[in-house]
C-alpha cells in the first residue's frame, strides 16, 4: 500500500479533481445538530441550512415527532432536489431496540420501532433506511445472527410493500461503545448473503469513523464489503482516554486532539471507495459525513471544518494518483 507497483492501476484514471464529479456529498443531520436526534428540535430550520448550501446533495434525518414539521421538512427537502435517506439509528438506541434479542417480545417491539422509521422514512420521500443490529451477547451469538437475519427480512418485506425503499445495515464496534453483534464488516456480509436473498438491494453501510473501534482498516473492510456496500459515512472517533468526552461512538470533528481520523486516514478510505468502485468518476453514489459538535462547539463551525478536511483528503488523492495503487 502506498508504492507503485508494476501494471497496477492508478487512482487518476477513474477521478476527477473536482470530487464533486465522482461521488454525491451528503451528511447525517441528527448528528451534526444533535438536539434535533430524539424528534425535536429545531429540525426544519437545520434541515433548510443544509439544503441552501450546495455542498451537499444528500442528507439524512431522521423522525420528526411532529406531524406538520415532518410535511414541512418533506416539502422542504423535495424542492431542494436532495438525496434524502431517514436513520433509524437513533430510534433503536434511544428506546434500546435489539433486532436480534433473545427474547421475543423484545424482538417484536425492535421489528416495530423500525417499521415506524420506514412509515416516516416514506413520509418524507426517503431513498434509503438504516439502521443497526442489537447487542452483541455474550453467548450463542449464531442464534442471535439468524434472529437479525429473520428481523430484517422481515423489515424488508414490510419496506416493499409500501414502495422501493433500499434498506441498509450500519456496522458498528463490538466492544467499546455500543458493542453490537454486527461490528465485524465479514459478519455483516453473512447476514447479507442471507438476506438478499429475498431483498437483492439490501446492502451495508460502513462508517470511517467505526473502522478503529471494529479494528479494521479502510482497505479490508471495504475489500470485504465490496459487493454489498450501499452507502458509505465519513467521520472520526477518539478512543486513547474514556474521560475524554468525545471518547467512544461520538464522531468528533475531523482532526479532534488524540483522535483517530485526519486528511490522511479519510484520503485512505476514499481511495478504498475508489478502488472498489463505489465512487468514480460519473458515479453517484453517496458519501455522507458523520460529525457531532463535542461541548461547546458550533455545529456549522464543524459542518465546515468537515467540508474543507473532505476537499484537502481529494486533494491529496489527487497529487498522488500517480504513487498510490489498488
Amino acid at each position: 500500500m502506498g508504492l507503485l507497483k508494476e501494471g497496477s492501476r492508478k487512482i487518476g484514471e477513474t477521478m476527477s479533481a473536482n470530487l464533486h464529479n465522482s461521488m454525491k456529498v451528503g451528511i447525517v443531520h441528527f448528528m451534526a445538530y444533535p438536539e434535533t436526534m430524539g424528534g425535536d428540535g429545531p429540525a426544519v430550520e437545520t434541515i433548510k441550512k443544509i439544503v441552501q448550501d450546495d455542498f451537499f446533495s444528500g442528507i439524512e434525518i431522521t423522525s420528526i415527532n411532529n406531524p406538520e414539521e415532518r410535511k414541512e421538512a418533506a416539502q422542504i427537502l423535495q424542492s431542494g432536489g436532495m438525496n434524502v435517506g431517514f436513520g433509524a439509528q437513533p430510534i433503536l438506541l434511544r428506546n434500546k431496540g435489539n433486532l436480534n434479542s433473545f427474547d421475543e417480545a423484545e424482538r417484536r417491539r425492535a421489528i416495530d420501532l423500525v417499521k415506524g422509521g420506514i412509515d416516516q422514512a416514506y413520509e418524507v420521500n426517503a431513498a434509503k433506511l438504516g439502521f443497526l443490529s442489537g447487542a452483541k451477547p455474550d453467548t450463542q451469538q449464531d442464534v442471535a445472527l439468524q434472529l437479525l437475519t429473520n428481523s430484517i427480512k422481515e423489515l424488508c418485506d414490510y419496506a416493499k410493500s409500501k414502495g422501493d425503499l433500499v434498506l441498509s445495515l450500519e456496522t458498528f464496534d463490538d466492544e467499546t461503545d455500543k458493542k453490537c453483534l454486527i461490528g465485524s464488516n465479514k459478519l455483516a456480509v453473512e447476514v447479507a448473503k442471507e438476506v438478499r436473498k429475498v431483498d437483492p438491494t439490501f446492502g451495508l453501510m460502513l462508517d470511517l469513523s467505526h473502522l478503529p473501534m471494529q479494528r479494521e482498516t479502510s482497505h479490508d473492510a471495504l475489500t470485504v464489503a465490496r459487493d454489498y456496500i450501499n452507502h458509505a459515512h465519513i467521520g472520526n472517533c477518539y478512543i486513547k482516554d474514556t474521560s475524554d468526552p468525545a471518547y467512544g461512538d461520538q464522531h468528533p470533528r475531523f482532526g479532534y486532539p488524540g483522535s483517530e481520523v485526519d486528511v490522511p486516514e479519510l484520503a485512505e478510505y476514499l481511495r478504498s471507495l475508489l478502488d472498489i468502485g463505489y465512487i468514480g468518476e460519473g458515479i453517484k453514489n453517496i458519501v455522507a459525513f458523520e460529525v457531532k459538535p463535542v461541548g461547546t462547539e458550533s455545529s456549522d463551525i464543524v459542518i465546515a471544518q468537515s467540508k474543507r478536511t473532505l476537499v484537502d483528503a481529494w486533494s491529496l488523492l489527487h497529487s498522488k494518483k500517480g504513487r498510490l495503487v489498488s
